[in-house]
């Protein structure tokens, strides 16, 4: 397999076709994907932790195990603010496995389409949801679960004849996964591939299509999509002036140059990166964190929980296993607040600091909590979150709801929102914020770990709001 350096100006062509190709507004892709949920025998029944299968509480420290020593572990993180006034301890998931995260492309009919998967994984919101082609730890494909071997997965090992056109390492949540990576890969083979009853070719109009329905692509295909060059074309300089020369087209004017973004990121990298040292899960119980015979949760309500699930599953790799999970306490949200400067569109983003980046900092939307943790008027209430809040549809630009990857959390869902600022607001922004153009963002995305999964997330869904009132030649928007 080759990675093909010089195919991307043409690659952007190429998606913008796809983008733009006729859809239904998703009403096959849907009934795919719920024709799959039928014809699959799924089951995820919550179980105390001594029913968990393999996995047990480590003697020493307490730590959340498995028996092999492999797939993942649950222990502690003790954290500290640079200026050391802000300390905390919380459970954090520990998986130094790099996974595969794989999309498969080829062109059909000049119309360059992906495999996605109908896959099932145990903390997913409908258990079946739009996935990679592969989306497999080291620990899933090397089988140390004794089960059967990831379909498709020779594509991106070893020296297969595909080319690459994209292969990067990428963050997950920092807040919940203690330095955790994925390698970000699409390849294009040339050679018809023999197509499982669970996976389909999508254009990536259709994928765009589904983004406007909650809780159906999931996280790691809007990861691997957003390392991608951004797809669009000329239309979209007629439709959204401001936003075509943010994304790069003739007029883009952004307030800060390269050097400048760059310069901003290793400064605030200096100044805010936070020191996590590892400690043992027993030792959260300091600042709160309880267990019992079901679940590891903060006194307060907050945060989330860890959970123990029995799953069953016939169309996975193994038919039956048990493994914890992250529950979430609530739904979170995610905002990329817009404001045009000159004549181009601009994105307020965030330096973001989280205890599980290996950088310290990454690049964030302006907005990312859980705002049932923030209530107003208690400290550390995030920036702008009140204005986002509150505003007006008028001023929405996109607003949907995406789920977090369902093989680590449970029922974690995320509000995704792009909204127009209050043009009376000033335009300076906060310290630790900048603003950036889309394409600009994009730029960032193709170096790896500058830019977190969530805004990775929000920049795919930018294209969904570039591409939703194109003209569809069958039946219109679902």
């Amino acid at each position: 397999m080759t990675l093909d350096l010089h195919a991307r100006p043409d690659l952007a062509a190429r998606l913008a076709t796809s983008a733009g190709a006729p859809t239904d507004g998703a009403r096959d892709a849907l009934n795919w994907l719920r024709e799959r949920r039928r014809n699959g025998t799924f089951r995820v029944t919550p179980v105390p932790f001594d029913r968990l299968d393999g996995w047990s509480f480590r003697a020493e420290d307490g730590d959340l195990v498995h028996r092999s020593g492999r797939f993942f572990t649950v222990e502690g993180a003790e954290v500290t603010t640079p200026d050391g006034g802000s300390r905390w301890l919380q459970p954090i998931i520990r998986q130094d496995d790099v996974a595969v995260l794989g999309i498969l492309a080829r062109e059909i009919d000049g119309v360059l389409h992906f495999l996605m998967q109908a896959k099932m994984e145990p903390g997913n919101i409908g258990l079946v949801q739009l996935s990679p082609t592969v989306q497999s730890t080291p620990s899933n494909y090397s089988r140390a679960h004794q089960g059967k071997t990831s379909r498709y997965v020779e594509y991106f090992l070893g020296d297969h004849p595909g080319r690459a056109l994209v292969d990067i390492l990428q963050s997950e949540q920092g807040s919940w996964f203690r330095g955790k990576r994925n390698r970000n890969v699409v390849v294009e083979v040339d050679e018809p591939v023999d197509v499982h009853e669970d996976f389909r070719w999508f254009t990536l109009a259709e994928i765009l299509d589904l983004l406007r329905h909650p809780d159906v692509v999931n996280m790691d295909t809007r990861t691997v999509l957003s390392c991608l060059p951004l797809a669009v074309d000329g239309s979209v300089s007629v439709r959204h002036p401001a936003l075509a020369r943010s994304l790069g087209f003739p007029g883009h004017e952004a307030r800060h140059d390269t050097a400048e973004v760059h310069r901003w990121l290793g400064e605030r990298r200096e100044l805010q990166s936070l020191s996590v040292e590892r400690i043992p899960l027993a030792a959260t119980a300091a600042a709160g964190w309880v267990r019992d015979e079901s679940q590891i949760g903060h006194v307060s309500g907050r945060w989330f929980r860890i959970i123990g699930v029995d799953v069953a599953a016939d169309s996975r790799e193994v038919g039956a296993w048990s493994q914890p999970l992250l529950a979430p306490c609530d739904v979170g949200l995610v905002a990329l607040v817009t404001r045009r400067i000159g004549d181009t569109l601009h994105l307020l983003v965030k330096a973001d600091v989280r205890p599980g980046y290996r950088a310290g900092v990454e690049v964030g939307p302006t907005v990312q909590c859980t705002p049932s943790n923030f209530p107003p008027g208690t400290p550390g209430r995030p920036d702008y979150l009140d204005a986002v809040l509150a505003t007006p549809p008028e001023r929405v630009l996109h607003e949907s709801r995406q789920s977090e990857e369902g093989g680590r959390f449970y029922h974690a869902t995320t509000r995704h929102l792009v909204v127009e600022q209050d043009p009376s607001a000033p335009p300076e922004p906060a310290p630790g914020y900048l603003w950036l153009t889309a394409h600009q963002l994009a730029e960032l995305v193709t170096t790896s770990c500058q830019v977190n999964i969530e805004a990775r997330s929000l920049l795919l869904t930018l294209l969904a709001v570039i591409h939703s009132d194109r003209t569809r030649t069958s039946g219109g928007a679902a």
